[in-house]
């Protein structure tokens, strides 16, 4: 049965959800690394890196990543869902600095990895607090905001919801989070953002697979973000089996990365503007997506176990195989305990966009009806 708006909204949200919390306990590491401390590849939902240690362990501390945990990829999508709550309609650079900069710094939510109720700020990572700094303190444009900030997967983390209101109109979604994310990013980073945003709302297209998401993302995609989407997609022809994809799909894109080979030590190079490079997370999350056949527990773990910003890009996947394929893809036994170790209704904030959702189509629909009318005065004498 072909699955619903609705079954495809919750199905990206959960899957993103489930993908995070997987990711994150490995989250920074290597392969090599990954398959020692746990003897062997992770294969669902494991504790944190450093055991009990993990108050005080670094670099992870203060965080308690692991246990079904999400991380502040969740956060962020679940933050930007209310600021669609309170808009009802598409967003802009300016939703950013009216809307999603206040919900970060005065709307206490419970956050997993503090184990405690407090605000979004106390616990996204400096690129996302950079949003904070500049747009409520500095005033900047919030059109150039992003301008000057690390160049990272921060604002493409959470863009699913820009491509699920924007469900197979993959062109619409790239465009609304080029806009939104201009507050936030810029370069490959704002790419990458706008890139995300499409491949999800390709994916909830009837008929679509994982193929043609990367068939769209590639039709948009500019610059450095588009090659290293083909370098990676050329190599999965060959692989439809994670362990074999992880060392390929790293060489693949190796040379669009700036970070370098170690991920907690970048290079000096890293994360600057550039129209050579791309953020590493999306092209591996659409590989995982063509290795694992759009099936959510290979493309997930495969994106676990690359290691690296492994809970950005199992967001990534999981997004996107959930849009495909609906809820029934994310197996339920990792939805009920991520929801239930995270302590978060995870359904609530898809019913929640699904409803918004609808009704950003039906003023869409007015708007083009009304266009249209107005063209064809325009244009009657012509007949």
């Amino acid at each position: 049965m072909t699955p619903t708006l609705d079954d495809r909204i919750t199905g990206s949200l959960l899957g993103a959800a489930v993908g995070d919390a997987l990711g994150g306990p490995v989250e920074g590491y290597t392969p090599e690394q990954i398959l020692e401390r746990h003897g062997g590849r992770v294969t669902g939902i494991v504790g944190p890196w450093n055991g009990g240690d993990w108050r005080t362990a670094r670099p992870i501390a203060p965080y308690h990543k692991g246990d079904g945990h999400v991380t502040d990829d969740t956060l962020m999508t679940h933050a930007l869902i209310r600021v669609y709550e309170k808009v009802r309609g598409h967003l802009d650079a300016y939703a950013v600095a009216d809307h999603l900069v206040p919900e970060l710094m005065g709307a206490p939510v419970w956050i997993p990895e503090l184990e405690a109720e407090a605000l979004p700020l106390q616990r996204i990572f400096l690129a996302e607090k950079w949003i904070v700094t500049r747009l409520h303190y500095g005033h900047v444009d919030p059109r150039e905001a992003g301008n000057g900030n690390v160049v990272n997967c921060g604002a493409a983390m959470y863009m699913a919801p820009v491509g699920l209101v924007n469900a197979a109109h993959p062109a619409a979604a790239y465009a609304e989070a080029i806009d939104l994310t201009g507050a936030h990013q810029s370069s490959y980073g704002r790419e990458a953002a706008g890139v995300f945003a499409a491949a999800v709302a390709a994916a909830c297209a009837p008929g679509a697979t994982p193929a043609s998401v990367v068939e769209t993302a590639l039709s948009l995609a500019k610059d450095g973000t588009r090659a290293a989407i083909e370098a990676v997609a050329e190599v999965t022809s060959v692989h439809t089996d994670f362990e074999s994809a992880l060392a390929p799909l790293r060489r693949a894109v190796a040379p669009f990365d700036t970070v370098g080979p170690d991920y907690r030590s970048p290079s000096l190079g890293a994360r600057r503007p550039s129209r050579l490079h791309a953020i590493e997370e999306l092209p591996i999350a659409l590989g995982m997506l063509l290795v694992g056949e759009g099936d959510f527990r290979r493309t997930v773990l495969g994106a676990v176990n690359y290691g690296r910003d492994c809970d950005s890009i199992a967001t990534m996947a999981g997004a996107i195989v959930g849009a495909l394929y609906g809820e029934q893809a994310v197996p339920s036994e990792w939805a009920k305990q991520v929801a239930e170790a995270s302590r978060l209704d995870l359904h609530a904030p898809a019913r929640a966009l699904a409803a918004v959702a609808r009704e950003i189509f039906a003023a869409d629909t007015a708007a083009r009806r009304a266009h249209a009318s107005a063209f064809a005065a325009l244009t009657s004498a012509d007949r």
